[in-house]
């Protein structure tokens, strides 16, 4: 008896479901006066409270789906925002890096034009390590032995000489900088000039001492010094000659006759160097 009762409900149910969609798919115009509508009318008053129900238990399903959604769609927008930041911010240092480096290229061809470096092959290096102390001032480069390179080679910047290649890898080359101790090169005054040596100053990274000077021109504040540069048969000096390297920052004539020395400044910023180009090859 139970069990037919069920039967019937079910039964009576899916009866009023059917006769629902059938009105639902009747026009409005068609629903909005007479009998029809009092059927309809009569339908929804009685489907009304399941549908009610039906809509309370999904509410907390719907409501998770929005929310998953807007959750997805704001995460994509979050992640195409980040993505076009970083796109825009690489864009910047590269147009930074190329601005920068043409300046740099730029200037450094006005310095192998204007003091015959042009036999030289230039090979230009980022800076991967510095190594600063009191007696050593090296860097590591990012080029080597396959890039042409070579023990000795000079190691200048656009603005002038700042060591010269120590050791050499396949990829990679140690430069000994000019401030490192024992790193003596000989220099003289620009316009052939007194020649002498040109040494480090413990402790003093941005300064060097030009001593043992030969020549009995006087040396003035200002005065330009240059590699001297040198070739005697099969013997040839280090560094090719006209390389800038400082100017005189303090010369005065007593303590020359007594010291034979003047302080000098290095035209390139020793401390921070980024890009540097080595002269290889030529002919000097």
């Amino acid at each position: 008896m139970y069990r037919k009762q069920v039967r019937r409900r079910r039964a009576i149910l899916v009866l009023l479901v059917v006769a629902c969609l059938m009105l639902i798919s009747i026009s409005v115009s068609e629903a909005d006066s007479g009998p029809l509508k009092s059927v309809q009318d009569g339908l929804s008053s009685v489907l009304s409270p399941v549908q009610e129900g039906a809509d309370r238990a999904l509410k907390p399903l719907r409501d998770m789906v929005d929310w998953f959604d807007e959750t997805f769609e704001a995460r994509g927008e979050n992640e195409e925002l980040h993505d076009q930041v970083a796109t825009l911010q690489q864009e910047k240092l590269d147009l930074l890096d190329a601005a920068e480096d043409a300046g740099y290229l730029k200037t450094l061809e006005k310095l192998v034009a204007e003091n015959g470096l042009e036999s030289y092959q230039r090979v230009e290096a980022s800076v991967l390590n510095r190594n600063f102390s009191v007696w050593y001032s090296t860097i590591v480069i990012d080029a080597g032995s396959s890039d042409g390179i070579g023990a000795n080679d000079p190691v200048v910047t656009a603005d002038g000489l700042i060591g010269r290649v120590a050791s050499v890898t396949g990829g990679t080359a140690k430069v000994a900088l000019i401030t490192q101790q024992g790193n003596g090169v000989t220099g003289r005054i620009a316009g052939e000039g007194p020649v002498g040596l040109i040494v480090p100053v413990i402790g003093a990274p941005d300064e060097l001492d030009f001593t043992l000077i030969q020549g009995d021109k006087e040396i003035e504040d200002g005065d330009e010094i240059v590699t001297a540069g040198f070739s005697t048969g099969e013997v040839k000096s280090r560094f090719p000659p006209n390389i800038p390297i400082g100017e005189v920052s303090e010369a005065i004539p007593a303590e020359q006759e007594q010291r034979q020395q003047v302080s000098v400044k290095p035209f390139a910023d020793i401390a921070d160097l980024d890009l540097v180009t080595v002269l290889t090859g030529g002919t000097s």
